[in-house]
């Protein structure tokens, strides 16, 4: 069960847009649950210099069989040129709680 869920996380420098991009993937069934980071401070590099932003962290709990609706639909919705996208594994954890992500992306 845990290698089919995954953690997936992307970022945004706008709380409202954080919340949208979190209930509208609830909403749709591509997440069983959203959670947003407190505002985070992230360096990087952009168009050939070091910029500096805050911005909150968004982690949604799914399935690698909704990974691939889940991604195009934040790629839609997102507004940033370059959106982080990192995918994370789950490798184990609570077996109630797996099987309620894999129930809620059903």
């Amino acid at each position: 069960m845990a290698s089919n869920v995954v953690i997936v996380q992307t970022t945004s420098d706008d709380e409202d847009q954080a919340k949208a991009l979190a209930r509208g993937a609830v909403e749709s069934k591509l997440a069983a649950g959203v959670h947003i980071d407190a505002p985070i401070t992230a360096f990087y590099w952009w168009k050939g210099k070091v910029e500096a932003a805050q911005e909150w962290r968004i982690s949604y709990m799914t399935t690698t069989d909704r990974l691939p609706a889940l991604e195009a639909w934040v790629h839609e919705k997102h507004p940033y040129d370059v959106p982080q996208w990192i995918t994370l594994p789950v490798t184990g954890g609570s077996e109630a709680y797996l099987s309620w992500v894999v129930e809620e992306t059903a």
